[in-house]
């Protein structure tokens, strides 16, 4: 981690081309992600789309990952979770090094080819606030990736 939040490349995808999230203007909330690999959604398919990503930030802190809005609306796709949320304690954890990986639906009625590179998502650091009964010093250290908290 370099410093108080940011994206970068997991191992396997350092050295692929592949170009670090970024905002699209000057008062953008959302950093734009990328698809790392060319995959073809048919109707009603969903398929996790890489990003080679990885994402670092302090601990009273997500990343919301949002469907870019241009291809829900143009093409019908969405997140198979709505919205996605990526846990600090994600970032290099031991079963995909914090990967993040974009569920994607392809709700329209025509196949959609997503290509390498091209912007599929957004992703907006937030912090959160805890309750007075919160007992979280009592839980786990997240020891796996997805699905890993709460099995």
């Amino acid at each position: 981690m370099k410093g108080n939040r940011g994206f970068e490349f997991t191992r396997k995808y350092r050295d692929c081309g592949l170009k670090l999230p970024s905002r699209g203007t000057a008062n953008s909330a959302g950093y734009d992600l990328a698809a790392a690999a060319n995959i073809c959604l048919n109707p009603g398919e969903m398929a996790l789309v890489p990003t080679g990503l990885k994402a670092y930030m302090q601990s009273n802190e997500y990343l919301g990952i949002h469907i870019r809005s241009s291809l829900a609306i143009k093409h019908g796709l969405h997140l198979a979770n709505s919205q996605g949320i990526i846990d600090s304690d994600y970032y290099d954890n031991p079963d995909n090094e914090g990967h993040i990986l974009i569920a994607v639906v392809n709700g329209g009625t025509s196949k959609y080819q997503i290509e390498t590179g091209m912007r599929i998502a957004q992703g907006i650091f937030s912090s959160y606030l805890l309750t007075d009964q919160d007992e979280s010093h009592e839980k786990e250290t997240r020891a796996g990736g997805i699905g890993s908290t709460g099995t």
